[in-house]
């Protein structure tokens, strides 16, 4: 039987949305293996001066737990 754990990451990028996720698998690649998913659950942007300086992401990386 296979089991799945998810991490949830907040991530952030001044070039987009993509990019904000982009990060975070690369992120999470640092130390899990086997990741399968990403699942974007929440956008976020910050504003100054009337533009958009940052865009935020919340995501859900899941990945296969590995047996002994």
């Amino acid at each position: 039987m296979a089991v799945v754990k998810v991490l949830e990451l907040l991530a952030e990028s001044p070039n987009g949305f993509d990019d904000a996720v982009r990060q975070a698998v690369a992120e999470a690649c640092k130390t899990v293996r086997g990741i399968r998913h990403v699942y974007v659950s929440e956008f976020q942007a910050t504003v100054d001066n009337d533009k958009v300086q940052n865009y935020r992401v919340n995501v859900k990386i899941s990945f296969l737990l590995e047996r002994q």
